[in-house]
């Protein structure tokens, strides 16, 4: 017997304001990207409207930023709760498009916050490894978790772009670095979309099978890993 799993629905919620991380956007990135030591390959792939999911490897707290830079789009980001338990903190999260998520509520939950970014036509950045890679050498990618299946499976025509970071954690070292080391290169690399559509039908569903799912996440992860290679 085949398993099927529920997917995720929006939760209605509204999303954060982010004017001035529009602002910074528009007037500072474009600034940093032709400062710092970053390579960007690819990025004419992402288009500059529309819903889309950016599926990217996870080395460093600094990812999300460089992701940012890499779309040149604002994009949103799931994060955990436990981020948003001081005050000056959990202005800069939600400022910067970070979409509060509670732990005790579950996958379900932050999936559905999720959708309310696509359903409303952005851009959502996720990592499908679920957390950063505790792996000490290369390649540093963890087998990915099926969240980002279960979104492209609810939107099956939205494009889900992989991307590799390469360098990150050279810039910032979970638990060696508490300043980012900005003068070390990054170089970012943007393949060509994937769409769950594309072999399951552009018919949205309110379920999906497992093993479909997993094989989605894994070509996905594939993706990555082929782009993320010297």
């Amino acid at each position: 017997m085949v398993t099927q799993v529920e997917l995720p629905l929006p939760s209605g919620k509204p999303l954060p304001s982010t004017t001035t991380y529009s602002t910074l956007l528009w007037t500072l990135a474009p600034f940093v990207r032709c400062t710092l030591p970053l390579r960007l390959e690819g990025v004419r792939n992402i288009p500059r409207t529309g819903s889309l999911i950016l599926a990217a490897n996870h080395l460093s707290h600094v990812d999300p930023i460089y992701l940012i830079l890499a779309a040149r789009r604002q994009l949103y980001f799931l994060a955990k709760d436990e981020h948003f338990r001081t005050p000056i903190v959990k202005h800069v999260m939600a400022m910067s498009g970070q979409i509060q998520t509670e732990r005790e509520t579950g996958a379900m939950d932050a999936l559905g916050r999720a959708c309310d970014v696509l359903s409303s036509g952005r851009a959502l950045g996720i990592f499908p490894e679920g957390t950063r890679s505790r792996k000490a050498k290369g390649p540093f990618l963890q087998s990915g978790k099926t969240g980002v299946a279960r979104l492209a499976a609810r939107y099956p025509t939205t494009p889900v772009f992989p991307v590799a970071l390469i360098g990150t954690r050279e810039v910032m070292t979970p638990a060696v670095h508490r300043i980012p080391r900005i003068w070390n290169g990054v170089r970012i690399r943007v393949g060509k979309p994937i769409h769950w559509a594309d072999n399951h039908g552009n018919l949205q569903q309110s379920r999906a099978k497992r093993t479909d799912l997993r094989a989605f996440t894994d070509t996905l992860l594939g993706k990555i890993s082929q782009l993320g290679a010297p």
